[in-house]
């Protein structure tokens, strides 16, 4: 005789599919956060850079009386890269005069950043970007 009480164990197709939906949910909140993070941690790194080829250029002064002459990846490094593997995130340039200097920071293809797109910093400490957010938001 069979057994007409025996009881199929496992996931119905419904249930899977509200799992399925519940993870992709979570995804789309997660990733673009993710995102962020990763573009907000790239974005320090060119502050940091941008603050040591500030730091090189002063030493110039020091040495040579004048900011010209001097040139972006002699005087400093002219690109940031972040991931040890090579890529390249920004791009440092240098605008000189005898007396006053503004180094930009452009994000290359790998690093979009359309809130701060450039970051730049001048002899005086001034900071600028050319994004959608502000000078406060890109540079705290």
């Amino acid at each position: 005789m069979k057994n007409i009480n025996h009881r199929h164990t496992g996931f119905t197709l419904l249930e899977l599919m509200i799992v399925v939906t519940i993870i992709g949910i979570l995804a789309s909140i997660a990733y673009p956060a993710y995102q962020d993070s990763v573009r907000k941690a790239r974005r320090a790194e060119a502050k940091s850079a941008l603050v040591e080829a500030a730091n090189s250029m002063e030493r110039y002064y020091t040495q040579n009386g004048s900011y010209t002459g001097a040139v972006a990846g002699t005087t400093f490094s002219s690109t940031v890269p972040t991931n040890g593997q090579g890529t390249i995130f920004y791009n440092l340039t240098l605008a000189s005069t005898t007396t006053t200097f503004t180094i930009t920071a452009t994000p290359t293809a790998a690093q979009s950043d359309p809130q701060c797109a450039n970051l730049s910093l001048t002899q005086t400490n001034a900071k600028g970007e050319t994004g959608t957010g502000t000078v406060a938001d890109c540079w705290n």
